[in-house]
């Protein structure tokens, strides 16, 4: 392969009953460089992989980093223009890298675009990310051509934009790494794509349970966190405190729902874990508000909770 444009990541882990559905759609697409990132997986995903006609190039961490660390660790070893995030249990239709190159090829001022993830009863998952009211990264399932943030499921952005934004926030271990990366492409001054046409089959919760502890504690405190590094300090403050908030009057509630991001253990746990965090979370504002052309208020008004 001569010069191919777009390095396709595929973060994988115990990933044996699917990656090789992701790799077989990898092959159809336009040229490309394909890395997986195997995060120490001990199901025989190895093993797969090696075996697969395509010959991807493999990248094996010794401990599993979560899909944001194996991001942050593949990034480095890119030469590309282009970076492509894919979950290894996503299974890309004919054409999906075409249309995502020649979005962007088309649009200067763009760095990621999105593509339409979804479900197995055909059902769309996600066509990129909104910012609700309270500063979460929500899938969205209609949208115009442009979008505040990306779905990390099947997404491409530009590597250079990427790395002087900052790269992946690997600390995050996953959720919300494209949510933290579209704030900080926004601050940098560039635009998200949607891009109907690239369309991705997306086995959801493959490799983690939705709703599930690990779930809801990383989603909140990545939240909080992207929040931190990345939203206006009084609206960072505001969700922090009501978080803190709503946690000490759990115990004192009548009735309270039973989702695991309401049980008092999990939030303390995501509490203490931002808290101790704090530090370099304020050094890395500091930062990321350095290389910032626009600013977080100017994103804020614009793009939270429409």
């Amino acid at each position: 392969m001569s010069n191919p444009r777009t390095t396709v990541v595929v973060v994988t882990w115990r990933g044996r009953e699917h990656v090789t559905a992701c790799l077989d759609a990898l092959a159809r697409q336009r040229p490309h460089r394909t890395l997986v990132l195997d995060n120490a997986s001990d199901d025989g995903t190895a093993g797969l992989v090696a075996a697969h006609p395509s010959r991807p190039e493999v990248l094996r961490l010794p401990v599993n980093r979560g899909y944001a660390g194996g991001l942050a660790a593949a990034l480095p070893g890119i030469t590309t223009e282009y970076v492509a995030w894919l979950n290894d249990d996503a299974t890309p239709e004919d054409g999906w890298l075409a249309a995502l190159e020649d979005a962007l090829d088309a649009t200067p001022d763009a760095a990621a675009a999105s593509a339409t993830l979804l479900l197995a009863d055909g059902s769309t998952q996600s066509v990129g990310v909104r910012l609700t009211a309270d500063g979460h990264g929500a899938d969205l399932v209609t949208a115009g051509r442009e979008v505040f943030g990306f779905c990390g499921g099947a997404a491409l952005l530009r590597r250079e934009a990427l790395v002087r934004a900052g790269g992946v926030p690997a600390a995050f271990f996953c959720y919300y790494e494209d949510t933290d990366t579209a704030w900080r492409l926004r601050l940098a001054g560039h635009r998200v794509l949607s891009v109907g046409e690239a369309r991705v089959h997306h086995r959801h919760g493959a490799s983690t349970e939705p709703g599930s502890r690990p779930f809801h504690r990383w989603n909140e405190r990545n939240r909080l966190l992207t929040l931190l590094r990345c939203a206006p300090a009084r609206t960072a403050l505001r969700e922090l405190a009501g978080f803190a908030a709503i946690t000490a009057l759990l115990p004192v509630r009548r009735t309270r729902p039973d989702a695991a991001n309401f049980h008092v253990p999990l939030r303390l746990r995501v509490l203490l874990e931002v808290l101790l965090r704090l530090p370099i979370t304020a050094i890395q504002r500091w930062r990321i508000g350095r290389r910032a052309t626009v600013d977080r208020r100017v994103v804020w008004r614009e793009w939270a909770g429409r």
